[in-house]
Protein backbone atom coordinates (compact mmCIF):
# COMPACT_ATOMS: atom_id res chain seq x y z
CA UNK A 1 0.00 0.00 0.00
CA UNK A 2 1.33 3.23 -1.06
CA UNK A 3 0.89 6.07 1.68
CA UNK A 4 0.09 9.86 0.68
CA UNK A 5 1.52 12.88 2.72
CA UNK A 6 -0.27 15.67 0.72
CA UNK A 7 -2.40 16.92 4.22
CA UNK A 8 1.03 16.51 6.14
CA UNK A 9 2.72 18.96 3.40
CA UNK A 10 -0.03 21.31 3.52
CA UNK A 11 0.59 21.35 7.61
CA UNK A 12 4.05 21.52 7.45
CA UNK A 13 4.43 24.37 5.30
CA UNK A 14 1.74 26.90 7.12
CA UNK A 15 3.74 25.86 10.47
CA UNK A 16 7.06 26.58 8.72
CA UNK A 17 5.39 29.42 7.99
CA UNK A 18 4.52 30.66 11.00
CA UNK A 19 8.13 29.91 12.03
CA UNK A 20 9.89 31.79 9.70
CA UNK A 21 7.11 35.00 10.96
CA UNK A 22 8.32 34.64 14.58
CA UNK A 23 12.22 34.51 13.44
CA UNK A 24 11.54 37.38 11.53
CA UNK A 25 9.31 39.56 13.70
CA UNK A 26 11.45 38.03 16.78
CA UNK A 27 15.16 40.02 14.67
CA UNK A 28 13.07 43.05 13.45
CA UNK A 29 12.98 44.40 17.21
CA UNK A 30 16.30 44.06 18.05
CA UNK A 31 18.56 43.59 15.47
CA UNK A 32 19.46 47.34 14.98
CA UNK A 33 20.41 46.50 18.32
CA UNK A 34 22.71 43.42 17.50
CA UNK A 35 24.42 44.41 14.83
CA UNK A 36 25.19 47.29 12.06
CA UNK A 37 26.32 51.22 12.79
CA UNK A 38 24.42 51.87 16.27
CA UNK A 39 24.50 47.68 17.26
CA UNK A 40 26.79 45.69 19.53
CA UNK A 41 28.87 44.42 16.26
CA UNK A 42 29.18 46.36 13.37
CA UNK A 43 28.11 43.19 10.80
CA UNK A 44 29.22 43.45 7.01
CA UNK A 45 29.58 46.72 5.18
CA UNK A 46 25.84 46.08 3.78
CA UNK A 47 24.19 45.64 6.88
CA UNK A 48 22.94 48.96 7.12
CA UNK A 49 20.27 50.45 9.34
CA UNK A 50 17.96 50.46 6.66
CA UNK A 51 18.72 46.89 4.84
CA UNK A 52 18.28 45.44 8.05
CA UNK A 53 14.60 46.79 8.74
CA UNK A 54 13.43 45.75 5.25
CA UNK A 55 14.85 42.34 6.11
CA UNK A 56 13.08 41.70 8.92
CA UNK A 57 10.05 43.33 8.25
CA UNK A 58 9.98 42.01 4.71
CA UNK A 59 10.19 38.56 5.94
CA UNK A 60 7.73 38.92 8.21
CA UNK A 61 5.40 39.62 5.47
CA UNK A 62 6.66 37.48 2.93
CA UNK A 63 6.12 34.66 5.82
CA UNK A 64 2.56 35.29 5.78
CA UNK A 65 2.19 34.82 1.76
CA UNK A 66 3.44 31.26 2.62
CA UNK A 67 0.94 30.64 5.79
CA UNK A 68 -2.00 31.23 2.92
CA UNK A 69 -0.45 29.52 0.26
CA UNK A 70 0.39 31.95 -1.71
CA UNK A 71 3.16 30.96 -4.10
CA UNK A 72 5.16 28.77 -1.88
CA UNK A 73 8.12 28.03 -4.47
CA UNK A 74 9.22 31.35 -4.82
CA UNK A 75 8.06 33.00 -1.61
CA UNK A 76 10.13 29.74 0.25
CA UNK A 77 13.33 30.44 -1.89
CA UNK A 78 12.83 34.65 -0.84
CA UNK A 79 12.46 33.42 3.02
CA UNK A 80 15.24 31.14 2.93
CA UNK A 81 17.80 33.73 1.47
CA UNK A 82 16.48 36.55 3.43
CA UNK A 83 17.43 34.54 6.52
CA UNK A 84 20.66 33.59 5.48
CA UNK A 85 21.91 37.38 4.59
CA UNK A 86 20.49 37.82 8.26
CA UNK A 87 22.75 34.62 9.81
CA UNK A 88 25.37 35.70 7.55
CA UNK A 89 25.28 39.45 9.04
CA UNK A 90 24.29 38.59 12.98
CA UNK A 91 27.59 36.56 13.47
CA UNK A 92 27.50 35.42 16.89
CA UNK A 93 23.76 36.17 17.84
CA UNK A 94 22.46 34.34 15.31
CA UNK A 95 24.38 31.59 15.33
CA UNK A 96 21.92 29.37 17.37
CA UNK A 97 21.20 25.39 16.31
CA UNK A 98 17.55 26.56 15.32
CA UNK A 99 18.78 29.00 13.31
CA UNK A 100 20.98 26.34 11.09
CA UNK A 101 17.73 24.30 11.28
CA UNK A 102 15.08 26.65 10.14
CA UNK A 103 17.64 27.55 6.68
CA UNK A 104 18.21 23.77 6.56
CA UNK A 105 14.39 23.11 6.72
CA UNK A 106 13.68 26.35 4.95
CA UNK A 107 15.57 24.37 1.82
CA UNK A 108 14.37 21.50 1.84
CA UNK A 109 10.48 22.79 2.22
CA UNK A 110 11.27 24.15 -1.24
CA UNK A 111 11.39 20.91 -2.68
CA UNK A 112 7.93 19.61 -1.62
CA UNK A 113 6.06 22.97 -1.63
CA UNK A 114 3.44 22.42 -5.12
CA UNK A 115 4.36 24.54 -7.80
CA UNK A 116 1.18 26.34 -7.69
CA UNK A 117 0.15 30.13 -7.13
CA UNK A 118 -2.78 29.39 -4.68
CA UNK A 119 -2.42 26.06 -2.53
CA UNK A 120 -5.41 24.94 -1.04
CA UNK A 121 -5.72 21.75 1.23
CA UNK A 122 -8.65 20.77 -0.32
CA UNK A 123 -6.14 20.29 -3.69
CA UNK A 124 -3.00 19.05 -1.53
CA UNK A 125 -0.18 17.34 -3.34
CA UNK A 126 1.38 14.40 -2.64
CA UNK A 127 5.15 15.36 -2.14
CA UNK A 128 8.04 13.58 -4.30
CA UNK A 129 9.06 10.92 -1.87
CA UNK A 130 12.58 11.79 -2.15
CA UNK A 131 12.31 15.67 -0.98
CA UNK A 132 9.95 14.10 2.20
CA UNK A 133 12.56 11.46 2.64
CA UNK A 134 15.11 14.46 3.06
CA UNK A 135 12.95 16.03 5.19
CA UNK A 136 13.11 12.75 7.79
CA UNK A 137 16.77 12.50 7.40
CA UNK A 138 16.86 16.14 8.59
CA UNK A 139 14.68 15.08 11.59
CA UNK A 140 16.41 11.91 12.12
CA UNK A 141 19.63 13.94 12.40
CA UNK A 142 18.17 16.18 14.66
CA UNK A 143 17.12 13.86 17.20
CA UNK A 144 19.07 10.98 16.85
CA UNK A 145 22.02 13.19 16.90
CA UNK A 146 21.12 15.10 20.23
CA UNK A 147 20.22 11.99 22.16
CA UNK A 148 23.35 10.32 20.81
CA UNK A 149 26.00 12.85 21.44
CA UNK A 150 24.76 13.18 25.21
CA UNK A 151 26.08 9.52 25.48
CA UNK A 152 29.20 10.07 23.25
CA UNK A 153 30.17 12.95 24.99
CA UNK A 154 30.59 10.95 28.84
CA UNK A 155 28.89 13.10 30.46
CA UNK A 156 28.56 11.92 33.64
CA UNK A 157 25.22 13.50 34.38
CA UNK A 158 23.58 12.24 31.66
CA UNK A 159 25.20 8.32 32.38
CA UNK A 160 24.59 8.55 35.55
CA UNK A 161 20.62 9.96 34.67
CA UNK A 162 20.86 13.00 36.50
CA UNK A 163 20.99 15.58 33.81
CA UNK A 164 17.85 16.94 34.46
CA UNK A 165 18.26 17.65 38.05
CA UNK A 166 20.71 20.55 36.73
CA UNK A 167 18.86 21.05 33.70
CA UNK A 168 15.45 23.19 34.96
CA UNK A 169 18.23 25.85 37.18
CA UNK A 170 20.96 25.99 34.54
CA UNK A 171 19.65 26.39 30.97
CA UNK A 172 19.67 29.58 29.56
CA UNK A 173 15.99 31.12 30.73
CA UNK A 174 13.53 29.10 32.64
CA UNK A 175 10.19 29.48 32.72
CA UNK A 176 8.08 29.48 35.91
CA UNK A 177 7.03 25.78 35.12
CA UNK A 178 11.41 24.54 35.55
CA UNK A 179 11.43 25.98 39.01
CA UNK A 180 8.69 23.24 39.90
CA UNK A 181 10.18 21.02 38.05
CA UNK A 182 13.33 21.41 39.39
CA UNK A 183 12.07 20.09 42.98
CA UNK A 184 10.18 17.27 41.74
CA UNK A 185 12.01 14.18 43.69
CA UNK A 186 15.48 12.63 42.22
CA UNK A 187 13.74 9.28 41.33
CA UNK A 188 11.32 11.55 38.67
CA UNK A 189 14.25 13.50 37.38
CA UNK A 190 15.90 10.07 36.68
CA UNK A 191 13.14 8.66 35.05
CA UNK A 192 12.67 11.71 33.12
CA UNK A 193 15.86 11.90 31.43
CA UNK A 194 15.73 7.81 30.63
CA UNK A 195 12.79 8.98 28.81
CA UNK A 196 14.07 11.67 26.76
CA UNK A 197 16.77 9.50 25.63
CA UNK A 198 15.16 6.99 24.66
CA UNK A 199 12.65 9.40 23.05
CA UNK A 200 15.52 11.28 20.98
CA UNK A 201 17.25 7.88 20.14
CA UNK A 202 14.18 5.55 19.79
CA UNK A 203 11.15 7.25 18.54
CA UNK A 204 12.38 8.62 15.13
CA UNK A 205 13.34 5.16 13.77
CA UNK A 206 9.36 4.92 13.95
CA UNK A 207 9.54 6.48 10.38
CA UNK A 208 10.50 2.94 9.14
CA UNK A 209 7.39 1.51 10.49
CA UNK A 210 3.33 0.93 9.94
CA UNK A 211 1.25 3.96 10.16
CA UNK A 212 0.25 3.16 14.16
CA UNK A 213 4.07 2.74 14.77
CA UNK A 214 4.81 6.42 12.88
CA UNK A 215 1.74 8.07 14.97
CA UNK A 216 2.93 6.96 17.95
CA UNK A 217 6.40 8.19 17.10
CA UNK A 218 5.20 11.38 16.21
CA UNK A 219 3.12 11.86 19.33
CA UNK A 220 6.65 11.07 21.47
CA UNK A 221 8.49 13.33 19.56
CA UNK A 222 5.91 16.08 19.63
CA UNK A 223 5.15 15.36 23.46
CA UNK A 224 8.86 15.64 24.08
CA UNK A 225 9.05 19.27 22.35
CA UNK A 226 6.05 20.57 24.23
CA UNK A 227 7.51 19.47 28.02
CA UNK A 228 10.86 21.39 26.62
CA UNK A 229 8.89 24.27 25.85
CA UNK A 230 6.68 24.48 28.93
CA UNK A 231 10.19 24.44 30.98
CA UNK A 232 12.49 26.26 28.81
CA UNK A 233 12.82 29.66 26.25
CA UNK A 234 14.08 28.26 23.18
CA UNK A 235 12.58 30.11 20.84
CA UNK A 236 11.13 28.60 17.68
CA UNK A 237 13.01 25.48 18.39
CA UNK A 238 10.34 23.44 19.36
CA UNK A 239 7.66 24.21 16.77
CA UNK A 240 10.49 23.83 14.40
CA UNK A 241 10.81 20.30 15.45
CA UNK A 242 6.91 19.54 15.50
CA UNK A 243 6.59 20.79 12.32
CA UNK A 244 9.41 18.53 10.94
CA UNK A 245 7.21 15.34 12.82
CA UNK A 246 3.90 16.08 10.73
CA UNK A 247 5.55 14.25 7.69
CA UNK A 248 5.29 10.99 9.80
CA UNK A 249 1.79 11.31 9.29
CA UNK A 250 -0.01 10.12 6.49
CA UNK A 251 -3.28 11.15 4.93
CA UNK A 252 -5.15 8.30 6.23
CA UNK A 253 -4.35 9.70 9.63
CA UNK A 254 -6.14 12.68 8.53
CA UNK A 255 -8.52 11.11 6.65
CA UNK A 256 -8.16 12.61 3.77
CA UNK A 257 -7.37 11.30 -0.01
CA UNK A 258 -5.10 13.09 -2.06
CA UNK A 259 -6.77 13.05 -5.64
CA UNK A 260 -4.46 11.62 -8.29
CA UNK A 261 -2.37 13.81 -10.15
CA UNK A 262 -0.77 14.07 -13.19
CA UNK A 263 2.92 12.51 -13.48
CA UNK A 264 5.69 15.38 -12.88
CA UNK A 265 8.68 13.48 -12.40
CA UNK A 266 10.47 16.42 -13.21
CA UNK A 267 9.50 17.19 -9.68
CA UNK A 268 12.06 14.81 -8.69
CA UNK A 269 14.92 16.19 -10.46
CA UNK A 270 15.79 18.89 -8.00
CA UNK A 271 15.66 17.13 -5.01
CA UNK A 272 17.77 13.94 -6.58
CA UNK A 273 20.10 16.64 -7.08
CA UNK A 274 20.36 18.10 -3.69
CA UNK A 275 20.24 14.58 -2.39
CA UNK A 276 23.22 13.46 -4.08
CA UNK A 277 25.42 16.40 -3.31
CA UNK A 278 24.14 17.00 0.63
CA UNK A 279 23.29 13.73 1.50
CA UNK A 280 26.78 12.24 2.05
CA UNK A 281 27.74 16.03 3.59
CA UNK A 282 25.34 15.88 5.80
CA UNK A 283 25.81 11.74 6.52
CA UNK A 284 29.41 12.94 7.53
CA UNK A 285 28.78 15.67 9.75
CA UNK A 286 26.21 13.17 11.46
CA UNK A 287 29.06 10.80 12.22
CA UNK A 288 31.66 13.13 12.94
CA UNK A 289 29.55 14.53 15.81
CA UNK A 290 29.32 10.48 17.29
CA UNK A 291 32.88 10.96 17.33
CA UNK A 292 32.95 8.99 13.97
CA UNK A 293 35.50 10.63 11.04
CA UNK A 294 34.20 10.02 8.17
CA UNK A 295 35.06 12.53 5.51
CA UNK A 296 36.67 11.20 2.14
CA UNK A 297 38.06 13.99 0.53
CA UNK A 298 35.56 14.30 -2.41
CA UNK A 299 33.05 15.26 0.73
CA UNK A 300 35.16 17.49 2.19
CA UNK A 301 35.51 19.56 -0.69
CA UNK A 302 31.85 19.77 -1.53
CA UNK A 303 31.22 20.33 2.38
CA UNK A 304 33.71 23.10 2.38
CA UNK A 305 32.03 24.60 -0.96
CA UNK A 306 28.47 24.21 0.29
CA UNK A 307 29.53 25.86 3.98
CA UNK A 308 28.61 29.20 3.10
CA UNK A 309 24.72 28.44 2.40
CA UNK A 310 24.70 27.10 5.91
CA UNK A 311 21.63 25.01 5.42
CA UNK A 312 23.58 21.08 5.70
CA UNK A 313 23.99 20.95 9.30
CA UNK A 314 25.26 18.76 12.59
CA UNK A 315 23.43 18.72 15.58
CA UNK A 316 22.95 17.92 19.28
CA UNK A 317 21.40 19.88 22.03
CA UNK A 318 23.23 19.93 25.89
CA UNK A 319 26.24 17.53 24.85
CA UNK A 320 27.23 18.11 28.07
CA UNK A 321 25.25 19.36 31.28
CA UNK A 322 26.17 22.50 32.84
CA UNK A 323 26.14 21.63 36.38
CA UNK A 324 25.92 25.20 38.18
CA UNK A 325 24.54 28.71 36.58
CA UNK A 326 26.68 31.41 36.70
CA UNK A 327 25.17 34.86 36.06
CA UNK A 328 27.04 38.53 34.55
CA UNK A 329 25.04 41.59 36.31
CA UNK A 330 26.32 44.61 34.50
CA UNK A 331 26.81 47.40 36.93
CA UNK A 332 27.35 51.01 36.28
CA UNK A 333 28.68 53.96 38.33
CA UNK A 334 29.33 57.98 37.84
CA UNK A 335 32.41 57.94 40.71
CA UNK A 336 33.44 54.49 40.98
CA UNK A 337 32.44 53.59 44.38
CA UNK A 338 28.38 53.22 44.15
CA UNK A 339 27.15 50.95 41.39
CA UNK A 340 23.93 50.23 39.92
CA UNK A 341 23.16 47.27 37.78
CA UNK A 342 21.53 47.10 34.81
CA UNK A 343 18.47 44.92 34.94
CA UNK A 344 17.55 42.57 31.77
CA UNK A 345 14.30 42.18 30.32
CA UNK A 346 14.59 38.24 30.70
CA UNK A 347 17.61 36.53 32.31
CA UNK A 348 17.84 36.61 35.48
CA UNK A 349 18.79 39.27 37.59
CA UNK A 350 17.12 40.48 41.06
CA UNK A 351 16.35 37.87 42.63
CA UNK A 352 12.49 38.44 43.57
CA UNK A 353 11.56 38.86 40.00
CA UNK A 354 9.91 35.25 38.67
CA UNK A 355 11.47 33.27 35.54
CA UNK A 356 9.64 34.59 32.17
CA UNK A 357 7.49 33.60 29.50
CA UNK A 358 9.29 34.28 26.48
CA UNK A 359 9.59 32.05 23.62
CA UNK A 360 9.00 31.86 20.66
CA UNK A 361 10.34 35.25 20.56
CA UNK A 362 14.54 34.90 21.21
CA UNK A 363 15.96 37.61 23.62
CA UNK A 364 19.47 37.25 21.79
CA UNK A 365 21.07 39.67 23.84
CA UNK A 366 20.17 37.68 26.91
CA UNK A 367 21.13 34.48 26.00
CA UNK A 368 24.42 35.54 24.52
CA UNK A 369 24.98 36.47 27.91
CA UNK A 370 24.52 33.07 29.52
CA UNK A 371 27.44 31.86 27.17
CA UNK A 372 29.79 34.42 28.18
CA UNK A 373 29.33 33.56 31.70
CA UNK A 374 30.90 30.27 30.88
CA UNK A 375 33.69 32.04 28.80
CA UNK A 376 36.19 34.46 30.09
CA UNK A 377 35.37 38.42 29.34
CA UNK A 378 38.64 38.68 27.02
CA UNK A 379 37.27 35.19 24.98
CA UNK A 380 34.00 36.64 24.59
CA UNK A 381 34.40 39.48 21.02
CA UNK A 382 31.14 41.09 21.38
CA UNK A 383 31.11 41.94 25.26
CA UNK A 384 33.83 45.09 25.29
CA UNK A 385 31.80 46.60 22.44
CA UNK A 386 28.34 46.10 24.45
CA UNK A 387 29.48 47.41 27.29
CA UNK A 388 30.63 50.56 24.63
CA UNK A 389 27.92 50.57 23.93
CA UNK A 390 26.67 51.23 27.67
CA UNK A 391 29.26 53.98 28.32
CA UNK A 392 28.03 55.82 25.17
CA UNK A 393 23.97 55.65 26.33
CA UNK A 394 22.96 53.92 22.83
CA UNK A 395 19.43 54.27 22.78
CA UNK A 396 19.04 51.31 20.43
CA UNK A 397 21.42 48.93 22.61
CA UNK A 398 19.71 50.06 26.33
CA UNK A 399 16.44 49.20 24.67
CA UNK A 400 17.37 45.81 25.22
CA UNK A 401 17.35 46.19 28.91
CA UNK A 402 14.39 46.48 31.43
CA UNK A 403 15.42 49.87 31.82
CA UNK A 404 17.80 52.65 32.00
CA UNK A 405 19.83 53.61 35.23
CA UNK A 406 21.23 56.33 34.44
CA UNK A 407 18.85 58.36 32.00
CA UNK A 408 20.15 61.76 32.48
CA UNK A 409 23.50 60.80 31.57
CA UNK A 410 25.28 57.90 30.82
CA UNK A 411 28.10 56.39 33.55
CA UNK A 412 31.35 57.30 33.58
CA UNK A 413 32.05 53.51 34.62
CA UNK A 414 31.24 50.31 33.82
CA UNK A 415 31.96 46.83 35.33
CA UNK A 416 30.81 43.36 34.88
CA UNK A 417 29.85 40.87 38.25
CA UNK A 418 29.95 36.96 38.35
CA UNK A 419 27.35 35.69 40.70
CA UNK A 420 26.03 31.80 41.04
CA UNK A 421 22.28 31.71 41.06
CA UNK A 422 20.59 29.12 42.36
CA UNK A 423 16.71 28.35 42.72
CA UNK A 424 15.06 28.85 45.88
CA UNK A 425 13.61 26.81 47.88
CA UNK A 426 10.77 29.43 48.88
CA UNK A 427 11.96 31.87 46.38
CA UNK A 428 13.08 32.13 42.67
CA UNK A 429 16.46 32.40 42.93
CA UNK A 430 19.28 32.83 45.70
CA UNK A 431 22.60 34.13 44.63
CA UNK A 432 26.17 34.28 45.92
CA UNK A 433 28.71 36.66 44.28
CA UNK A 434 31.30 34.44 42.83
CA UNK A 435 34.11 37.49 41.89
CA UNK A 436 34.31 40.24 39.11
CA UNK A 437 33.96 39.08 35.45
CA UNK A 438 35.50 42.12 34.42
CA UNK A 439 38.12 45.17 34.86
CA UNK A 440 36.26 48.47 35.21
CA UNK A 441 35.98 49.78 31.83
CA UNK A 442 35.59 53.62 30.68
CA UNK A 443 35.08 54.93 27.39
CA UNK A 444 39.10 56.07 27.47
CA UNK A 445 39.95 52.06 27.99
CA UNK A 446 37.72 51.10 25.36
CA UNK A 447 38.61 53.11 22.53
CA UNK A 448 35.88 54.19 19.98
Amino acid sequence: MRFTYGAATWLFLRLLGVVYFVAFASLAVQIAALVGPHGIVPGPPWATGPVLHVLTVGGAAASLLLVVGAAPVPVLLVLWIDYLLLSAAGGEFLSYQWDALLLETGLLAVFVAPPVWRERLDRAADPPPLARALLLWLLFRLMVGSGAVKLASGDPTWRSLTALTFHYETQPIPTPAAWYADHLPLWFQKVSTLAVLAIELGAPFSMFGPRRVRVAGFAALVGLQLLIALTGNFAFFNLLSAALCVFLLDDGVFRRRVASSPKRSWRMVPSLIYAIVTVPVSAALFLGSLGILFAPAPVALVADAIAPLRSVNSYGLFAVMTTTRDEIVIEGSDDGERWTPYEFRYKPGEVTRRPPWVAPHQPRLDWQMWFAALTPADAVPWFQPFCRRLLEGSPEVLGLLAGNPFPDRPPRFVRAELYRYRFGDRAWWTRERVGAYSPVFTRATLGR
